[in-house]
């Protein structure tokens, strides 16, 4: 040891130790952990029919990865995963930002749990333009609802995916429904023009509104009201009962005023509070309702069909524009075209068009 005069005998009960020498440069005491071994597509499946969250969680992954190999597995799991899908309430969520969908989402899935329901809960969270990134804090929101047993919540970055929602919610529909979940509700980033895809994979369209932020209408385009099967005008307590019974009349006279729907359902305004949990089942009594309703006249089975058609021809689209802008020699033509647009050397429709064609050449060779 070495010789510190905080040892003497003068200063009592103070004692300096001697440091460690020759420190080692690696941390004994660290673990190592081995890459995650990718399952088979039928350990995958077997483990989502016994309903384990895990290898559920892993699929949706799989699903999500825009990698070629896990594609390749995850669309087999999708097949093997089909004939037991369908058996669910498929419920999509949408409103105006601070309208409380996660909040309205959490008090509703709780109730559904306590009632013996297995709810998945698809929140979908926006991307960021510039980075790419997403917070995917719905898991962190929904605290109360996230340690139910029965109760599967999958956050999924909208990546720019048309209305907000993530283009592989649909599989991960399929999937979760596999597992045994009985409820699927659907949560998208907000209102937009484009909610039609978030509407194309659900039986029932909800839309959240929330008072006292202005003209209770003013924001909320025709088309998506016209696409409600039921909207609920959340916060309806403290000082805002009124306002929210106001905003709850205005709406049920403009529904009044909208042609009659497709399914031959006549939607209706509901005043809830996901706070005091008040109104909140008697949305669902709603939806409840509605299914029964569209299930006797044959408009249940029809929109399901209808919408397994159009997400035929969304995959299309989608695989056609990746084919496009993923083509090798394709890439190279874009700069050219693109660096010969900013020079105005042709136009942009020129540019297009001479670009298409080339594809075509390519893929006939």
């Amino acid at each position: 040891m070495m010789d510190h005069p905080e040892n003497s005998a003068e200063y009592k009960g103070l004692t300096v130790n001697a440091g460690v020498e020759n420190l080692p440069s690696v941390n004994p005491y660290a673990t190592f952990h081995r890459k995650k071994q990718v399952l088979r597509p039928e350990e995958y499946f077997e483990g989502i029919r016994r309903g384990d969250m895990t290898i559920l969680s892993q699929a949706v992954t799989l699903v999500e990865s825009n990698l070629l190999a896990d594609q390749a597995i995850a669309q087999k799991v999708i097949e093997m995963c089909l004939p037991y899908a369908g058996n669910s309430v498929r419920v999509g969520i949408t409103g105006v930002p601070g309208a409380g969908k996660s909040t309205f989402i959490e008090s509703l899935g709780s109730e559904l749990c306590d009632k013996g329901k297995r709810l998945a809960v698809l929140a979908i969270d926006p991307s960021s333009e510039r980075s790419r990134g997403s917070i995917l804090g719905d898991k962190t929101r929904m605290n109360e609802l996230s340690v139910k047993s029965n109760a599967f919540i999958r956050p999924s970055p909208s990546a720019g995916s048309l209305g907000g929602v993530a283009r592989k919610t649909r599989e991960t529909i399929v999937l979760c429904e596999a597992a045994g979940f009985d409820t699927i509700l659907v949560e998208t980033v907000g209102v937009g023009q484009s909610e039609t895809a978030a509407h194309s994979m659900v039986d029932y369209f909800l839309l959240l509104q929330v008072t006292g932020t202005g003209d209770e209408l003013q924001g909320i385009k025709r088309g998506i009201m016209e696409m409600a099967d039921g909207i609920a005008i959340n916060k309806c307590d403290g000082n805002n009962i009124e306002r929210a019974r106001a905003a709850r009349v205005g709406f049920k006279n403009a529904l009044a005023l909208f042609p009659p729907t497709l399914s031959g359902w006549k939607p209706d305004a509901i005043c809830c509070s996901s706070i005091d949990h008040s109104g909140v089942m008697e949305v669902w009594e709603n939806i409840e309702q509605y299914i029964a309703f569209t299930k006797k006249n044959g408009f249940f089975e029809a929109h399901r069909t209808e919408q397994a058609k159009y997400w035929m021809y969304e995959t299309i689209n989608q695989a056609l524009l990746d084919g496009f802008y993923k083509n090798e020699q394709m890439e190279h033509l874009i700069e050219i075209a693109e660096r010969q647009v900013l020079n105005n050397e042709i136009s942009s429709f020129i540019a297009a068009n001479n670009l298409l064609a080339e594809y075509g050449r390519i893929k006939q060779k």
